[in-house]
């Protein structure tokens, strides 16, 4: 979401107004659903005995950030979700999240499922560091 102006008298450019400004809306009566965000690793034997790639339990050696919404009386289909590279957008009919996220993330390679058990929305996202070919390769 970039529009070029040409008007002259613009006060700030396009790429100074942050990622995820446009689904701002702090009039939205809708309340915030509780959420826990945590982190995932591919760990294989190489890794847990014998430590040969390097990678350590901090969340800069991680790949997926794990999302995990709290939506009860909610169900599938009213729920639309938004991801893009550093936003998570949610909207319900009850509820709203606007999150910005710790690291950038592959929007195309994420996954969300709904446990309609649990009323929990669990999103999976593949984070896209600069140098992630080389430490993860």
């Amino acid at each position: 979401f970039q529009v070029k102006s040409e008007n002259k008298k613009t006060i700030w450019s396009t790429e100074e107004v942050p990622e995820g400004s446009e689904f701002d809306d702090t009039w939205d009566p809708r309340e915030k659903p509780e959420y826990e965000i945590s982190f995932k690793q591919h760990v294989g034997t190489e890794d847990v005995f014998f430590g040969m790639t390097g990678k350590d339990p901090s969340t800069a050696c991680c790949e997926d950030i794990v999302i995990k919404i709290k939506l009860p009386e909610t169900k599938y289909s009213d729920i639309t979700l938004d991801i893009q590279e550093k936003v998570l957008d949610l909207r319900t009919p009850k509820k709203k999240l606007l999150l910005h996220l710790p690291y950038p993330v592959n929007s195309k390679e994420g996954r969300a499922r709904f446990l309609s058990e649990e009323e929990i929305l669990e999103v999976t996202l593949r984070v896209s560091r600069k140098l992630d070919f080389i430490n993860f390769s």
